[in-house]
């Protein structure tokens, strides 16, 4: 047997022991068993390494060689790699005793206020960390100085103020889905939950502009302008224009970024601002970052909505309206008087034309009115301090109502404001930030797009309709004589009007008596929710 090609044979076999020559038990004692555990490449490279070192100085068909080898084998195998465990997130967790979880939650910052409960609810369910202390020294002042506040820390304010929390909010609202810091749990949802919120916020915010603005343009050319201000492909616009995209995006130029890697970051962060805005300083704030900080033109020639054949209108607006176009610091420093007849008094006007007078002592003022208002709970009874304030508002009441109920079908050609098209445009965002507010505060451990879903689910147009003809409410929508039996007899055609003669309810229902009576309707007299119980039939 030819032992090593390059020595020879007596002197190889005089210096191996005749024990190590013999193969047949040598061989069967380092047997390998295949192994069920996949070996990591870095352990096999540390073993072809430590076999190339010990074995360098020895023939290649050496026995002495061979043994080696095997016995390395052996070793290598007989030590499995480690059983790969589950993530942690598979692995059940034995539930909180009673004392921990109520310790839980009685430390948590979102039951921490008992004056602004919307606002408890926005905030983390619990502390901020090391890591999200350090980006808040590091960028809360750049990002404070960017947006017009002040760069002292908010945490000084008293507890009554609701803009003690702001720096908390803020810093939430930077806190993207892209971003390391959003892997925490109470950072992510804290963040969800405010752009759930600002994206509400910001369309009743400019409904309301664009409303009182252009007093005579139907809803149609008035969403196209929304649309060309806030819409997701123009919001990176605005970002640059307030020097954000540092704190958007501190690793990547956000010019050079493809759209579905730039648009839905800063959509996210965009919304969680105003959420946050909202919150801590109200609606006013929130018209003068975005027309201020943000530089949004709504005379821009990209902003107007394309030509189309427009009715002619010949009826009158209101004085206030006559003549000139409103700005958005008349919108945003606009306070009712005292006496007056409505909460948003404004824009009831820009809303509900003061020719609808002329409806008044009809025969749906005198038969279907009472009917209408007993199903609805109206009128409310207010404090007023002399008594043609509560008549006069009761008359306009009556009015909005039969606006309300009023289709296009019936004198929309001849005057293209007598309809609900206007108010049905205002009460679309109404009920949206209402819902919002309410499922915020109603769910405090939910992320953002749970909430999204429930809501969408809530608020669908089919269901809108169907709680109107529940109340057997749309017997008494007025239609022309030539198209009234074919919406009563057709379900395509009378339930989307049914929808928006329930969205035109809340629009009305928020211009004279505000928020509270919006709730009112949504989850008392309609019961969005689902949640009161059925009278059996």
């Amino acid at each position: 047997m030819e032992l090593c090609s390059s020595s020879s044979p007596s002197s190889s076999l005089h210096r191996v022991s005749p024990e190590k020559l013999s193969f047949s038990s040598s061989i069967s004692q380092f047997q390998l068993k295949p192994s069920t555990f996949a070996k990591p490449r870095l352990q096999i490279l540390r073993i072809h390494a430590s076999l190339a070192s010990e074995t360098q100085g020895l023939p290649r068909d050496s026995p002495q060689r061979l043994l080696k080898e095997l016995a390395q084998r052996k070793q290598s195998t007989a030590t499995p790699s480690k059983k790969k465990l589950p993530p942690k997130r598979f692995i059940l967790r034995p539930p909180l005793d009673d004392k921990k979880l109520a310790e839980r939650f009685l430390n948590s910052p979102q039951l921490s206020l008992k004056s602004f409960p919307l606002l408890s609810s926005c905030l983390p369910p619990s502390n901020l960390n090391s890591s999200d202390r350090t980006w808040i020294d590091e960028y809360l002042l750049e990002a404070k100085q960017a947006l017009g506040y002040s760069l002292e820390p908010s945490s000084t304010l008293s507890d009554e103020n609701p803009a003690k929390h702001f720096d908390t909010l803020l810093y939430l609202a930077f806190q993207h889905p892209s971003c390391d810091r959003a892997r925490a749990r109470h950072v992510k949802n804290g963040h969800s939950r405010l752009w759930f919120l600002g994206q509400y916020v910001i369309e009743l915010a400019i409904t309301e502009f664009f409303l009182q603005r252009y007093p005579r343009e139907p809803p149609g050319p008035m969403r196209e302008r929304v649309f060309a201000l806030i819409g997701k492909r123009f919001l990176p616009r605005w970002i640059k224009a307030a020097n954000l995209q540092n704190l958007v995006f501190p690793y990547d130029d956000i010019d050079k970024l493809l759209r579905k890697d730039r648009e839905p970051v800063v959509k996210s962060v965009f919304w969680a601002l105003f959420g946050a805005i909202y919150l801590c300083y109200g609606m006013p704030e929130v018209y003068r970052v975005l027309f201020e900080v943000f530089g949004m033109d709504p005379d821009a020639d990209d902003c107007q909505p394309r030509a189309r054949r427009q009715l002619e209108d010949v009826d009158y607006v209101s004085v206030e309206f006559e003549g000139k176009k409103l700005g958005w610091q008349d919108i945003a420093t606009y306070k009712p008087p005292e006496d007056a007849l409505f909460a948003h008094p404004r824009l009831f006007r820009a809303c509900v034309p003061p020719g609808m007078h002329r409806f008044r002592g009809n025969i749906w003022d005198f038969d279907s009115k009472p009917k209408v208002m007993q199903a609805l709970g109206y009128p409310l009874q207010m404090n007023d301090r002399i008594q043609e304030i509560t008549e006069a508002r009761n008359i306009e009441l009556g009015l909005g109502l039969q606006l309300c109920f009023l289709h296009p079908s019936k004198h929309k050609f001849e005057h293209p404001r007598f309809c609900f098209e206007r108010l049905e445009y205002v009460g679309q965002k109404i009920q949206d930030i209402a819902m919002a507010e309410r499922l915020l505060m109603k769910h405090l451990d939910a992320p953002g797009k749970w909430l999204q879903e429930k809501h969408r689910r809530l608020l669908m147009n089919k269901f809108c309709g169907r709680y109107l003809r529940e109340k057997r409410l749309h017997n008494f929508i007025i239609y022309s004589e030539e198209v009234h039996d074919r919406y009563e007899h057709n379900r395509r055609l009378r339930n989307p009007a049914t929808t928006a003669v329930q969205q035109a309810i809340h629009g009305l229902a928020y211009t004279v008596y505000g928020k509270p009576d919006v709730r009112r309707l949504m989850f008392e007299v309609f019961d969005f929710e689902q949640i009161q119980p059925k009278a059996i039939v």
